[in-house]
């Protein structure tokens, strides 16, 4: 706990985001930011389909395991989770099925404060393989999305 009080204190020197409660992809010095959107939610006899217009993002990274940079202003960025999407139809889903058990789970991430202003780090745990993703706050609709490929 003490090293990462010591982290916090240090000044960082990094790239800033442009917009706070919106995630940026970090690709070296520069950052892109996420599509931002709502998903749509659609519900269903034992199903929650959560809809994001379009087959693709248009924003994409080729890192497998990216790293995005977040200002929190109004998101906690403790809330945000990572979600792989499915395309289908032209558009991304995201299905919660409690009759099948088939609960669409989060995708572990790290969340690091680094810097004073609630800069924080995002770095997904493990090797994203190509495709769809969205960061979501947890019990809301919102979603920043980005592929991998």
């Amino acid at each position: 706990m003490a090293a990462a009080a010591v982290s916090v204190a240090q000044k960082y020197d990094g790239p800033r985001p442009a917009k706070p409660d919106l995630p940026y992809l970090k690709h070296a010095d520069s950052l892109l930011a996420t599509e931002a959107g709502e998903a749509k939610e659609e519900k269903r006899k034992d199903d929650v389909l959560y809809v994001v217009a379009g087959a693709e993002s248009p924003v994409k990274t080729p890192l497998a395991s990216p790293i995005l940079l977040f200002q929190s202003d109004k998101i906690p960025a403790e809330k945000l989770q990572l979600f792989k999407l499915g395309s289908k139809n032209g558009r991304r889903e995201l299905l919660f099925s409690h009759k099948k058990k088939q609960m669409a789970a989060p995708i572990r991430v790290d969340v690091t404060k680094v810097s004073s202003d609630n800069i924080y780090r995002i770095e997904v745990s493990s090797t994203l393989e190509k495709g769809e993703y969205s960061l979501s706050p947890d019990e809301s609709n919102q979603v920043f999305c980005f592929a991998v490929y």
